[in-house]
């Protein structure tokens, strides 16, 4: 099968969250397998990383915005089996952040991804490539399946391709107004609620829940959620509902030659599940060391692994810390809304080696977070799978989270008697005393040393590969272009 992925994000070349995993992991395992031939397109942002190597694709193609005309040049990388190709235009891509400056969206993304989304498919004819499926991803790519069935629905290079697309967060929507409509350079004739209206202008992700031939999100329960309760399919449920037949939810894996303890090069020692007690205590003494806690091997650690905003709850975390800083200790890292940066900052000061706070990017940390954490806490509003709960699992640190999207579907919960299959903890009420409570039992299982041992033996033996997820998503590819 001819794959091309879209993406405005993947590991390792660009990242800014779980997308960028999920899509660099997807396009690893589909290429391993026989008879399928995957090319992955991104936009080449200035920092892309791990393109020495890069070939260029000789010459320029073009592509309408609105009223103007914008070249494009492709190059690429061999990345295994993968073919990596890179589209370039430096007015809408040379610049520092993917979306974003620290004072907010760039005001031109429409005009970005109208582009990405157009060079893609110009960029298959360009190069000779005619896929089969084009799988897209979250709404930065959301146009791609509607370019499909209308500007190029008679367009003979793509009369036998389909399109999948990938929700990964339904919150993130893509919203402009009419004139980026036009600009993108659709009919008037398919301005109406049934296509690409929404409320007076267009939402990219929308257009890609109309269009596309297939719709999946990352998590089985999320699917249901985003349908179901307004408050999770944020103005879309009822979209959703209607393309019920055309919809599911497949469970995100993680790359378990990334995130593997055993083998993990940033640790003091490697460890299995066997040798677990030895290997995360030697991680937790080195955390400690690293973020300036105090060097205590017996006081519960509990880490923090994310985007600061409201989506992840870390604004209620805050107080919760305050509370237990006398009997926990806690490792922040991640980046997001100011105002939380700030706080967080705050709050590390005041309580210098109780609380460490680390405003950056930095993959070694967080490998060490994981690996040196005994609790990872995750109490979020909303999840559409998650990848930080998995990853705390395949290096022994037990979950706390909220019961919530895909985290119902891969945390097993410890009610007290379930030892023997249990591998995290469940918030069952979303507020400062539920998370508290919650907290209150995890740590008195910890103090059960013969408990806890089984419950992070439980964690670290699951299986949170890609295996299962990848085939089911080369089914529902099947499924798509038949």
């Amino acid at each position: 099968m001819n794959i091309v992925l879209a993406a405005s994000e993947a590991f390792p070349f660009c990242k800014t969250g779980g997308l960028a995993d999920v899509v660099g992991a997807l396009c690893q395992q589909f290429a391993s397998r026989k008879n399928n031939k995957v090319l992955l397109f991104l936009p080449h942002y200035r920092n892309i990383v791990r393109v020495s190597s890069l070939k260029i694709v000789p010459g320029v193609y073009l592509i309408p915005v609105g009223d103007k005309i914008e070249q494009v040049s492709l190059s690429y990388i061999n990345w295994g089996n993968v073919l990596v190709f890179f589209v370039g235009n430096r007015k809408y891509f040379d610049r520092d952040g993917l979306y974003r400056t620290k004072s907010g969206e760039y005001p031109d993304n429409d005009e970005r991804f109208i582009l990405f989304s157009r060079a893609v498919l110009e960029g298959c004819k360009f190069i000779g490539f005619r896929p089969d499926l084009i799988h897209c991803h979250d709404w930065q790519t959301g146009l791609i399946p509607a370019y499909l069935k209308t500007v190029y629905k008679l367009d003979a290079f793509y009369t036998r391709t389909r399109s999948l697309y990938t929700i990964h967060n339904i919150a993130y929507q893509g919203h402009y107004p009419y004139s980026s409509f036009r600009k993108a350079g659709f009919h008037p004739v398919d301005y109406t609620p049934d296509k690409f209206e929404y409320y007076g202008g267009i939402s990219f992700l929308k257009s890609g829940l109309v269009f596309a031939d297939n719709i999946n999100t990352v998590s089985p329960n999320y699917a249901r959620e985003v349908q179901s309760d307004p408050a999770m399919g944020f103005g879309l449920e009822g979209l959703l509902r209607y393309r019920a037949d055309h919809f599911c939810g497949i469970v995100n894996g993680i790359d378990t030659e990334v995130w593997d303890p055993e083998i993990d090069p940033v640790l003091p020692v490697g460890y299995d599940a066997s040798e677990a007690v030895r290997g995360k205590l030697a991680a937790k003494l080195a955390l400690q060391q690293q973020c300036k806690l105090e060097q205590d091997p017996d006081k519960p650690l509990v880490g923090i692994v994310s985007r600061l905003d409201y989506q992840k709850g870390l604004d209620i975390a805050l107080n919760l810390m305050e509370q237990f800083k006398d009997r926990v200790q806690f490792v922040v890292l991640g980046m997001g809304d100011p105002m939380l940066e700030k706080a967080y900052q705050s709050l590390a000061r005041n309580n210098a080696g109780k609380v460490s706070y680390n405003g950056r990017l930095d993959e070694d940390l967080a490998h060490r977070i994981y690996a040196g954490a005994d609790l990872f806490l995750m109490p979020s509003r909303f999840e559409p799978c998650g990848l930080s709960q998995l990853i705390a699992m395949k290096y022994g640190a037990l979950p706390v989270v909220s019961r919530v999207g895909g985290l119902v579907d891969t945390v097993k919960g410890y009610d007290g008697a379930n030892e023997e299959s249990a591998t995290g903890f469940f918030i069952n009420q979303f507020s400062e005393k539920g998370i508290a409570q919650t907290l209150e039992e995890a740590l008195k299982a910890f103090g059960d040393k013969k408990v806890w041992n089984r419950l992070v033996k439980n964690a670290m033996r699951q299986d949170l590969s890609w295996d299962k997820s990848a085939q089911a998503y080369l089914d529902l590819y099947r499924k798509t272009v038949i």
